[in-house]
């Protein structure tokens, strides 16, 4: 866990973590780069270094990448095949049915109205 540096936080009699504030920084501005989340934080009485700035933004991504990952995973589920080749050989098996792809698209295209 990162450490508090004992300075003051927004007004709320809390004491701010360094980390704490990198994110919030970061969520006021995004694309900010590390120098100018230095300089927000720096604004708020926080001295932080620039590996601290990469180290915060780093963890941020796995948060997205994990969270993607999970996200992926439960649309898996909820589909009814697991197997993508097994799909892809019904509708080959429906379009031979329906007289060939160009009927099958037609029937999807009426259906999609």
């Amino acid at each position: 866990m990162a450490k508090s540096n004992g300075t003051a936080g927004s007004g709320n009699g809390k004491e701010r973590n360094r980390s704490e504030a990198i994110r919030e920084a970061l969520a006021q501005n995004p694309k900010a780069t590390s120098k100018e989340i230095i300089a927000k934080v720096a604004e708020w009485g926080l001295k932080v270094s620039p590996t601290l700035v990469y180290f915060v933004k780093s963890k941020q991504n796995q948060a997205r990448r994990k969270a993607k990952r999970a996200r992926i995973v439960e649309e898996s589920r909820r589909t009814a095949t697991r197997d993508p080749v097994e799909v892809v050989l019904r509708v080959k098996d429906l379009a031979r049915e329906v007289g060939g792809i160009q009927n099958l698209k037609m029937l999807v295209d009426l259906l999609a109205e």
